[in-house]
């Protein structure tokens, strides 16, 4: 798609006005410090349905992650770059403000604050889709409009369209102390379901915090010893065997499979092999790819406005500091979702 100049665009700073402060990644590696450095890259065009948006925080997720290891290995082959990022600025989650707007644009104008879907969100500016934002509840802040969109879409379309979640169902997450499993616990609430939380020592008190009615520590316990059946499970990044897994659903009960954590060739093998054990049982066995879809994004600023979710923020960082904020997110230390500030 050819792009457009942004108009009424404000200066980055004092000195060239086309250039901006961003995270560049140009080749892959699992030491952040190694791959990621702060410089001035020219500030992105927009297309005809894109606005530009005077960035205020990023979001860091799961994702983030993957794409500056690049593993998978088959996210190169899908044209994410073979031997490094395509898109050399990282970043998805967004919140900031409007500064220009394409000329197919009809819902935002220069001024809104709107949180959302941008490509390359590591920088003082993005460009993003129209239909990739929505407005930014005024109940939030930038920063926690900024860990909503990937993270909440994740666990709203994995217990909705995946899990087809039904009130007064038992449903288990596991992963509940993450990005998108402090979002999965506070939705499953909202859809009416008694929720489980499986999370470590230390999280126990935040899962809890954030609406659920149990909270397994395991650690200390075992959630598929069979005690408790679940109609539902959704399972974030996990690696437990699927047989582990079935022995936790009821008889007719759905697991969810979100994420492709420990395999770094395909990263879905796991999920593989669950679909085809689901025609054989009467279990259902499923997984998906979480889309960016702007009615979705509503659902979750409504929610948010009505005090349904709450985003739950770990830490900010800024943005020269964001090789830290990749390295705890790495090693499991947060607490829900970790910003990035520009």
């Amino acid at each position: 798609m050819t792009t457009q100049p942004a108009q009424q665009a404000e200066p980055v700073a004092a000195g060239d006005p086309t250039m901006m402060q961003a995270i560049r990644q140009s080749r892959y590696g699992t030491v952040p410090e190694d791959v990621m450095r702060l410089d001035r890259v020219t500030r992105p065009g927009i297309a005809a349905n894109e606005v530009l948006i005077r960035v205020q925080a990023a979001g860091v997720d799961r994702g983030t992650w993957h794409l500056m290891t690049g593993q998978p290995y088959l996210m190169r082959l899908l044209g994410f770059g073979l031997r490094g990022p395509r898109n050399g600025v990282p970043g998805l989650d967004v919140a900031g403000t409007v500064v220009a707007v394409g000329r197919e644009v009809t819902r935002f104008a220069a001024g809104d604050e709107v949180f959302g879907i941008a490509r390359g969100s590591f920088a003082e500016y993005a460009a993003a889709r129209e239909d990739k934002l929505a407005r930014k509840p005024a109940t939030l802040s930038f920063e926690q409009a900024a860990a909503v969109a990937v993270s909440g879409l994740t666990a709203l379309q994995g217990l909705r369209d995946a899990g087809r979640i039904q009130p007064g169902q038992k449903v288990l997450v596991i992963g509940a102390s993450g990005g998108v499993g402090s979002y999965a616990v506070q939705l499953a609430k909202s859809f009416g379901a008694e929720v489980t939380g499986v999370c470590s020592t230390a999280k126990v008190d935040l899962v809890r915090s954030i609406g659920a009615d149990h909270v397994i520590d395991y650690t200390r316990a075992d959630f598929a010893d069979g005690s408790r059946c679940y109609d539902l499970i959704l399972d974030i990044g996990g690696n437990s065997r699927l047989s582990r897994l079935r022995r936790a659903l009821t008889r007719r009960g759905t697991l969810v499979i979100a994420g492709g954590e420990g395999d770094k060739w395909t990263g879905v093998g796991r999920q593989l092999r669950a679909l085809a054990l689901s025609v054989l049982i009467r279990q259902r066995l499923t997984t998906y790819a979480s889309r960016h879809r702007q009615a979705d994004l509503d659902v979750l600023r409504q929610l948010t406005e009505a005090g349904q979710v709450i985003p739950v923020i770990d830490r900010t960082y800024p943005l020269a500091e964001t090789a830290a904020a990749i390295r705890r997110l790495a090693a499991g230390h947060a607490r829900g979702k970790i910003v990035i500030t520009i």
